[in-house]
């Protein structure tokens, strides 16, 4: 890859990183929810599931979608029901109750699956990671090294939006934990993983 190509497919990830969309309405709602080090989590689940895609991608698995369409299928409905369900949990949840203890308690695998199964049902990284990304590259000649900068450029464009994300809505969190504002703050988080788990769900 060139230093132009590599820059251009950095900002192309970067923009539709920024986008909101499920991934950024489930890093947003972990952390106001549950404490950055949460959010984080779920921005690892998320950059994962990017690497699956790259790793499909490079592998030449383009009609990966059509093979194991109902695969995909139920992963999809799976995930939706799971951060609906994670969105219910915090609603239903009040911060004195063992229900507000358990979802605040340090379960990273929890945050990381969301963020994780949040990327595989997505179809806009589908799109991206198997139609659109080839017109950056040469999918039928990547060099190793290539390879390495694609996982890194993912990295550092996905994970640092998200990231980003994760911290702006932590700080919201701590801005508001002692305050009146703190159970529309917790509503407003389960609302938000709700709404990622139906967009998940209705998007074709």
């Amino acid at each position: 890859m060139t230093p132009t190509t590599s820059m251009a497919l950095f900002i192309s990830m970067v923009v539709l990183a920024l986008i909101p969309g499920p991934g950024v309405l489930t890093v947003t709602a972990r952390s106001t929810s549950a404490g950055l080090r949460h959010g984080l989590f779920t921005t690892a689940g998320i950059v994962t599931g990017d690497f699956v895609f790259i790793t499909l991608a490079l592998l030449g698995l383009a009609t990966l979608s059509n093979v194991l369409g109902e695969l995909f299928f139920v992963i999809k409905y799976l995930g939706a029901a799971y951060l609906i369900w994670l969105g219910i949990s915090i609603l239903s949840s009040t911060p004195n109750t063992s229900a507000g203890r358990a979802i605040n308690a340090p379960r990273h695998t929890a945050s990381f699956a969301a963020g994780l199964i949040t990327t595989l049902s997505n179809p806009k990284a589908i799109l991206f990671y198997l139609s659109f990304f080839p017109a950056f590259l040469d999918l039928s000649n990547v060099a190793v090294s290539d390879a390495v900068l694609l996982y890194a450029i993912a990295t550092f464009s996905v994970g640092g939006v998200m990231f980003g994300y994760a911290y702006i809505a932590y700080k919201a969190k701590s801005i508001y934990s002692n305050s009146k504002k703190a159970r529309l703050l917790r509503a407003s988080s389960g609302s938000m993983l709700i709404g990622s788990g139906i967009y998940v769900a209705v998007r074709g």
